[in-house]
């Protein structure tokens, strides 16, 4: 049987790097890990193709190839997966649906043939039976979570590296917390369930012997969950292996505020290679925390658990709301505070958005104040959310909030807040091959095109003569800031403030 495997295109996102990939020739940020490792899991005697449409077209000639197609899919790639899957039922080619869009979401696509939802290690198995015995039902579901040990290693055979600027892994699922905006424990649970180091190692010596030398997302939702675990095997696991092997990739990852609680937990990662987290840090406004039911990032100073974190090595990302039910207009302006005190180069702002299977979702459900569609993309200035704040209100102060923040004045001030904050004992200064020719195409595209031109230099001179070791860094968050300001652009409908 040939099955074909596909993975529809993230629309022009935040997140999708498409104008930073540029500058690095590379074609998608991430590979569909999701995608790959069920390739794993399916009979040895089929044939696989995989076509990641972030990557190259969808041909006529993959979907006839076809005797049934796997599709998986994020919210966010809706429109996308909608598309692919009139394309494969206009040629007659069964179509098999699964990931998060389509076990919160299965109703919206009814040409979908075979749905095999949650946890493929639980529901795979048993449409392949069922497939086998000619008896294939519609709807495969579970109500359990499954042992990791269950989980095949990825077929990386199936990818294009070169078509990457990072690659991916998974240690564990499930988080332990209960934010009632978050789908994560709805897809996983609460329960940790974790890889072994062992099994680490050997997906990540998959990545080695095929000459993978950048990059490495722990795509866990919380890295740190497990926190004794961590400590006592997988990282210095990954010391040893790192040290052993001559190993230069850098690792980063999800996690929560707490982790600046532990200076320990932080000199292993470094020292284990990880360079960068996320953090949903969401908002500097306790009440909104509360209510949401993150209170593990209230009664404590946030700005300064930050700072405690860069100073460690290790370069935050932020995750930020505006639209919480306590939130007033004041909070525009404490969100931007915050983020240009900290550091935080690389700040998500979205609005709140409820997603199918969350608290707030059944919350807002009963209070009649859901909307009929959510595009999936917290920061495209939209929510399917009727808000407490005037609509009109918060998206006017949304749109000049990420207006200012990713205005080059802003955005270039946040870089020196940070590589001042970030001092690592062992800052790796050297540019690979790729980042030197992203450095020299930034010097045209964004040292003498673009409008930021002044703090471009400003910032690399500063640079060179205070974090020399950082260089690497600041070229690549300046190339970031392109990516950002394009989306805004596209976004949010008007041009940056008169502060850029």
């Amino acid at each position: 049987m040939n099955i074909l495997l596909l993975y529809p295109e993230f629309p022009d996102t935040f997140w999708s790097f498409k104008h930073a990939l540029k500058f690095v020739r590379k074609k998608a940020s991430l590979p569909p890990l999701g995608l790959i490792t069920v390739a794993a899991m399916l009979p040895p005697s089929w044939e696989r193709r995989l076509v990641d449409l972030n990557v190259r077209p969808l041909r006529d000639n993959d979907i006839f190839w076809a005797d049934l197609v796997f599709v998986s899919a994020m919210a966010v790639q809706q429109d996308s997966a909608r598309q692919v899957i009139t394309r494969c039922k206009s040629a007659g080619i069964p179509v098999v649906a699964g990931g998060p869009l389509f076990t919160t979401g299965y109703e919206a696509f009814p040409d979908v043939d075979y749905f095999v939802l949650n946890e493929a290690e639980l529901t795979l198995p048993h449409f392949l039976a069922d497939l086998q015995d000619g008896v294939p039902q519609r709807y495969y579901t579970a109500t359990e979570f499954p042992d990791l040990s269950l989980t095949p290693a990825p077929e990386w055979g199936l990818l294009d590296l070169n078509k990457y600027a990072s690659m991916a892994i998974q240690f564990s699922r499930g988080c332990p917390y209960r934010c009632d905006f978050c789908n994560v424990t709805t897809l996983f649970g609460h329960k940790i369930r974790t890889k072994t180091s062992e099994r680490i190692i050997a997906e990540l010596d998959g990545l080695r012997e095929r000459h993978w030398q950048d990059s490495i997302f722990f795509v866990d939702d919380n890295f740190i969950a497990h926190r004794s675990y961590l400590k006592k095997e997988l990282l210095p696991a990954l010391i040893e292996w790192r040290r052993s092997n001559k190993v230069t990739n850098k690792f980063y990852t999800e996690c929560s505020i707490n982790l600046a609680d532990d200076d320990e937990l932080m000199e292993l990662m470094v020292n284990a290679g990880f360079n960068q987290v996320f953090i949903g840090i969401e908002t500097p406004e306790d009440a909104a925390l509360q209510a949401c039911g993150k209170q593990h990032n209230t009664s404590r100073n946030m700005l300064d658990n930050v700072h405690r974190i860069q100073h460690a090595g290790i370069e935050v990302q932020g995750g930020f709301i505006v639209g919480f039910d306590s939130d007033t207009p004041s909070i525009f302006q404490k969100q931007i505070d915050f983020i240009q005190k900290s550091g935080i180069v690389t700040a998500m702002v979205g609005i709140l958005q409820a997603l199918p299977g969350t608290k707030l979702y059944e919350r807002l459900s009963s209070e009649g104040r859901l909307l009929p569609h959510s595009s999936g993309d917290n920061a495209d200035s939209n929510t399917n959310i009727i808000p407490t704040m005037d609509p009109e209100l918060l998206r006017k102060g949304y749109r000049e909030m990420m207006n200012q923040l990713y205005a080059p004045k802003y955005y270039y001030q946040r870089i020196r807040t940070l590589l001042k904050e970030y001092q690592a004992p062992k800052l790796n200064g050297r540019f690979r091959m790729s980042q030197f020719m992203a450095f020299m195409r930034s010097t045209v595209i964004l040292g003498v095109i673009g409008r930021e031109r002044f703090q471009y230099w400003k910032m690399l001179t500063w640079t060179i003569i205070n974090r020399q070791q950082a260089l690497p860094l600041a070229v690549t968050l300046a190339i970031y800031g392109h990516h950002f300001r394009k989306v805004c652009a596209l976004h949010l409908k008007e041009r940056p403030t008169a502060a850029s």
